[in-house]
């Protein structure tokens, strides 16, 4: 017996396939079929998805983006990381967005997202300014992984064909959030345990860590390299030297935890390679982000090199990988809801 949404699916796809759109976002480049690389439409998903029933959907998310990115350039990174934190936990089903309420126990409070996760606010104007449009049509999955897209883009990195039709989960895993989002603190093989539990290899875990050309971190969350990366009271000895002397003084032994460095100092705003330059050179801010040279695995190692030395490598590959990244277990047709509201379920 064929599943309802099987046939909502094909009978949209062939309604698609039957006209012939001119390029549905002219100007920032966000064509349904102009982007950087091939869309992963095995999953039920496919970027032609709101082209009849909300075609301005990535219009409007883009319009909200850039102002919301224009008031705090960093912003744009924290959405980024919003999708990341959302699709590693129970697939990308925006269950990272909801709220606590008598039946859920928010993802917000786990270790990795707790007074950290940020953008709440940005998705809420975007699914508000939705609703007035397409009421009931663009879930809250999709607008999480249309402003990660928007995101990359507006900071200059690629553009991509995002496959859309995620629904929004009833449910949210405080402990899988917990327990599958890899720590700042994490060892090579920790990170390729955790990414290879999501379908993701190597080189979308170096790609997705090139992510961290944009945005900041925590003291808290580099801290322990400073003054006991070993359990020794020592720095980690990976570090350059002066950038341990300039992180010390934004990152004191007691105190600051709150206070923020970049992670690519470079070009803290502009999405390009000189993250994976940084690595090279020790100066990389978290141990996650150091080990993909230090950790001794020849892959990860080697891939850094590369993007280092060739940005539209990286930059293609970083597309790739958020397109897989975006394709985690999505919830299709009956699966999952259209939310009202971002923060509850229905």
């Amino acid at each position: 017996m064929v599943a309802l949404s099987e046939v909502v699916f094909a009978l949209v796809a062939s309604a698609f396939l039957l006209s012939t759109p001119s390029t549905a976002h002219p100007g920032l480049g966000f064509g349904w079929g102009g982007g950087s690389s091939g869309s992963g439409g095995g999953h039920g998903l496919f970027p032609e998805y709101y082209l009849y029933s909300c075609p301005q959907v990535n219009d409007i998310v883009v319009s909200v983006l850039e102002q919301a990115i224009e008031r705090e350039p960093r912003m744009a990174a924290s959405l980024l990381r919003l999708h990341f934190h959302d699709c590693f936990v129970q697939g990308c089903d925006a269950s990272v967005l909801l709220d606590d309420s008598a039946t859920i126990a928010s993802e917000k409070r786990s270790l990795p997202n707790a007074n950290s996760l940020r953008g709440f606010e940005v998705i809420d104007e975007i699914k508000a300014k939705l609703e007035e449009v397409c009421p009931g049509v663009v879930s809250c999955a999709d607008i999480v992984a249309l402003a990660a897209r928007g995101s990359t883009v507006l900071s200059g990195g690629p553009d991509w064909e995002l496959p859309l039709g995620r629904g929004d989960s009833r449910t949210a895993s405080l402990t899988g959030s917990n327990n599958n989002i890899p720590p700042p603190n994490s060892t090579i093989q920790n990170l390729i345990t955790l990414f290879q539990r999501q379908g993701l290899n190597e080189a979308d875990l170096v790609a997705l860590s090139g992510g961290h050309t944009i945005g900041v971190a925590r003291c808290t969350s580099f801290k322990q390299r400073l003054y006991n990366q070993n359990g020794n009271n020592q720095p980690d000895a990976t570090l350059e030297r002066t950038y341990y002397q300039d992180l010390k003084t934004v990152c004191p032994q007691s105190g600051g935890d709150n206070n923020i460095s970049p992670l690519d100092i470079a070009s803290p705003v502009k999405f390009d390679n000189s993250y994976f330059k940084l690595v090279l050179w020790g100066k990389g801010l978290l141990n996650s982000d150091e080990v993909l040279l230090t950790g001794k695995v020849g892959k990860t190692m080697n891939l850094v090199k590369a993007y280092a030395e060739d940005e539209s490598l990286f930059l293609q590959q970083f597309a790739k990988s958020m397109i897989k990244m975006g394709n985690i277990s999505p919830l299709i047709g009956f699966n999952g809801e259209v939310r009202k509201n971002c923060r509850h379920v229905n």
